[in-house]
């Protein structure tokens, strides 16, 4: 006797959206590259400029349609995770999954400030949220994939110490903001700013792309065998 193996309606869905999902890395990083050898950008330094000093140039377009998209491809995968059974929607991990995805959202809302001018309320509303963001992305794919990363699928592994890194990243930037009381320099001149923020995000960047390759990956896992009669059912094999 033939047999058919499906998937249930509720993982098909996961799956196409974790594949829609996937698609928003891939447009961030590809405008986002793009600004980097642009002629109109290409002056920014990639060293010593953060990524969000594109949002201040005559590209801006580009810049705020990357963190935008995503923002979108994040979330939607946060939701295949959870309609996948993967992660729940009242874990810690997927709150600060959602935390991630909205701090970006107020990235674009709340443009980079040029501070040399002076104090500004925007301006401090986006840092904040570039902090917001830097942290809660890493901390949310740990949680989600801990119990993973040690099995034998690579995606939640990678997803995992992908994470580990931007949280390497990330403790560059604080041990600097540490010690700038006492070796007198400030924080974001004690080393590279822009080339550890963009190691940063390009780690979280990696890490959201692992989270979307294993939620397909566990929706594919999960499949009912059905004999070629509908309405009956038999094993596989």
């Amino acid at each position: 006797m033939s047999v058919q193996v499906t998937v249930p309606a509720d993982d098909r869905t996961a799956a196409r959206l974790a594949a829609l999902g996937l698609i928003g890395p891939v447009v961030a990083a590809t405008l986002v590259g793009a600004l980097h050898v642009l002629p109109e950008t290409a002056g920014i330094s990639p060293v010593n400029r953060t990524i969000s000093e594109y949002g201040l140039s005559d590209e801006a377009w580009a810049f705020n349609s990357g963190v935008v998209a995503l923002a979108l491809g994040s979330l939607a995968i946060l939701v295949a995770a959870v309609a996948a059974g993967a992660a729940r929607a009242s874990s810690i991990g997927f709150g600060l999954g959602v935390a991630w995805v909205v701090a970006l959202l107020v990235v674009v809302v709340f443009p980079k400030h040029n501070w040399a001018v002076g104090p500004s309320t925007n301006g401090q509303i986006h840092r904040v949220a570039s902090l917001v963001a830097f942290i809660c992305l890493p901390l949310a794919i740990l949680l989600l994939t801990r119990r993973r990363a040690a099995g034998s699928s690579a995606a939640p592994r990678w997803a995992f110490w992908s994470s580990v890194a931007s949280l390497a990243w990330f403790g560059t930037l604080i041990g600097a903001w540490a010690l700038s009381p006492i070796t007198g320099v400030p924080w974001y001149r004690a080393l590279p700013i822009g080339l550890v923020e963009r190691g940063l995000v390009l780690c979280e960047v990696a890490a959201v792309v692992a989270l979307g390759v294993w939620v397909i990956t566990v929706t594919r896992r999960t499949r009912v065998p059905r004999s070629a009669n509908p309405g009956r059912t038999a094993p596989v094999g």
